[in-house]
């Protein structure tokens, strides 16, 4: 999975898995969002307890959306979005959404096939192939920077 800035195409973050939730988790985490993004605040006290710990939340203008296909066979059944962060209308108009509502992942989808294309990390049975995942991990950091 990867993260990029739509508007410089800018590759920011990568987690090699199996699409799942907590390969999409470990990008989270990897991006840290709320904490870069974010902001402290104090829940208030309502005099009952221990007093509240304070917490990390995202700003008003921070706008993120996630787009997951499900797929069956290998074959694509079903794309669902879903917006994370933000207002909905104000997030589909920022990432260019189509009439229909739709999230173009264009931009993403070319990204992957320009590190496919340019890292012989990812032939098979090639000379340079990746046996090991963590070296993999690090061939594709060194493509990133």
């Amino acid at each position: 999975m990867t993260a990029i800035n739509p508007d410089t195409r800018l590759l920011i973050s990568h987690v090699e898995g199996h699409r799942d939730t907590n390969d999409a988790v470990a990008l989270f985490r990897d991006e840290e969002l709320i904490i870069v993004y974010g902001r402290t605040e104090t829940p208030l006290y309502k005099g009952r307890g221990r007093k509240p710990y304070p917490v990390r939340v995202p700003l008003e203008d921070l706008k993120y959306a996630q787009i997951c296909k499900n797929r069956l066979n290998g074959r694509v059944i079903e794309v669902v979005q879903r917006v994370v962060y933000g207002r909905q209308d104000e997030v589909l108009r920022l990432l260019d959404a189509d009439e229909g509502g739709r999230i173009n992942t264009s931009y993403v989808e070319r990204l992957n096939l320009t590190i496919r294309n340019s890292s012989a990390r990812f032939i098979r049975k090639g000379m340079n192939y990746s046996k090991d995942a963590e070296i993999h991990s690090k061939a594709i950091d060194f493509f990133q920077a």
